[in-house]
């Protein structure tokens, strides 16, 4: 029922909604430091109260829940389903070259932005879908409540905040993934592990090592300084480990001191395999290079025999593993300072449904203390799974079938959402399983066709959940 309206309605109104992603995406609403009324910085503040005002300006009631979270509600009937999305992104971080990150442009049918796919574009598919039910006076019998919150990205305290307050509805969906329906979602263990050792004045070594943007995040560009190695044998180096590792190292002396950095490709640290790690391999790099020996190098030598460079498995930590349901374990190594005196550095770790404390999280920690390394982490996160039988589920798939023609089946993700601690809670869109939107990465983009016919299967779900 109402499907012709509903895509009538959906794309009168396309260049409108492409008009009010872009107005978010040129807000850089990256995490920034508490300030008063503002618990995530001005950027998120400013993005959350862009999106309440546009939502109230289409005629629906609004509420803000202390500059955490805004809901916007189709109707004041009693809740059925939650829709939940954010409008936090992650760094711009380096490599743009479509647009600058807070820039959004539409090119050859895609919306290239900082948050185009993740997941501002989304958030406003999932407003014009109560747009168009409320427009076309759709009678309801139950309330859909948009849910935009502002810390997805840095560990969701901004929905931890919302629901101390609000009970979680029936039904929940987050246009976070992709399609079909995304109804398992890895564990998780974000490794956070130290070492210490003396100091060592012995040339040549490394002065300095400060990398990685997120601890989500595969790094694409890092660096690091070393002295007491000459220009031409760095670039000996950097020319030989390019062939092996596939990342580029540029040399820049100043003195005695060479400042290495290392260019990979940045990606999801859900779907590693699908960057290449600057971080591990400039470790692989200066591993190379003829060092003296001393307690640093020996334990980064360590470190690298543990998270060696393409090793995205887990492998070498000895945690490799998968399941039918939910794929294989994945790794990123995300985040590095090292110094004279010590190291202190952070993985991420997506865990399949056979995972557990003892079979990851105790066997890290034996095999780091074993190399010398200290590991902080005393739990993970488990994984999340919602019964793909559900009619809830089904409701979804069928109507990913009726807009798309595609089949319609459950998936399981690495990236965890804001449903992964919902009892009934799946992530649905909104991008096709063959879209790679460089999520994450530099030139983020969401295809345009792709956040319209979200809109519209949006909107047929509302329909279908709550007349």
């Amino acid at each position: 029922m109402y499907k012709k309206e509903i895509e009538e309605y959906i794309e009168a109104h396309k260049q409108e909604m492409l008009d009010d992603i872009c107005t978010l995406c040129r807000i850089n609403s990256e995490k920034m430091p508490y300030k008063e009324g503002m618990p995530f910085g001005p950027g998120a503040f400013e993005a959350l109260t862009e999106a309440l005002s546009i939502s109230e300006s289409y005629g629906f009631s609004i509420n803000n829940y202390d500059n955490y979270v805004g809901t916007v509600d189709l109707n004041d009937k009693e809740t059925q389903l939650d829709i939940l999305a954010h409008l936090d992104v992650v760094p711009a971080g380096e490599g743009w070259k479509e647009t600058e990150p807070f820039n959004p442009i539409v090119k050859n049918g895609k919306l290239f932005g900082r948050g185009s796919s993740d997941d501002k574009g989304p958030a406003v598919a999932a407003l014009y879908a109560l747009r168009a039910v409320k427009d076309l006076n759709i009678p309801l019998s139950k309330n859909v409540r948009l849910i935009l919150g502002t810390d997805e990205e840095c560990g969701s305290s901004d929905i931890a905040h919302y629901y101390s307050v609000e009970k979680e509805a029936p039904m929940t969906f987050s246009p976070d993934g992709a399609f079909p329906v995304v109804n398992t979602e890895k564990g998780g263990l974000a490794g956070h592990f130290t070492a210490e050792w003396e100091a060592s004045g012995e040339l040549p070594k490394i002065v300095k090592l400060e990398a990685g943007l997120k601890v989500n995040v595969v790094p694409g560009k890092v660096f690091a300084t070393v002295a007491g190695v000459e220009e031409a044998l760095l670039k000996k180096f950097a020319d030989e480990t390019q062939v092996t590792t596939g990342i580029r190292y540029e040399i820049e002396m100043m003195g005695d001191q060479g400042i290495i950095t290392a260019i990979g490709e940045g990606a999801h640290a859900s779907t590693p395999e699908e960057g290449n790690n600057a971080l591990t391999g400039l470790l692989y790099y200066l591993l190379k290079l003829p060092l003296a020996e001393c307690p640093q190098v020996t334990m980064l030598r360590r470190l690298h025999d543990l998270i060696p460079h393409g090793d995205t498995s887990g492998k070498s930590l000895g945690i490799a593993m998968g399941d039918e349901i939910s794929g294989d374990l994945t790794l990123a190594f995300s985040l590095l300072k090292v110094t004279d005196t010590g190291l202190e550095g952070t993985f991420d770790s997506r865990c399949p449904i056979c995972s557990n404390e003892e079979n990851v999280l105790q066997v890290v920690k034996k095999n780091m203390e074993d190399k010398g390394f200290t590991l902080h982490n005393d739990s993970m996160r488990p994984p999340h799974h919602v019964d793909g039988n559900s009619e809830f589920v089904k409701t979804l798939l069928q109507v990913y079938e009726t807009y798309t023609g595609r089949k319609g089946e459950c998936i399981s993700m690495g990236g965890g959402t804001y449903v992964h601690d919902l009892k009934n809670g799946v992530a649905f869109g909104a991008s096709m399983p063959e879209t790679d939107n460089r999520m994450h990465g530099a030139d983020e983009f969401a295809v345009v066709e792709e956040l319209v016919v979200s809109a519209k299967i949006f909107a047929q779900v509302i329909v279908d959940l709550c007349s």
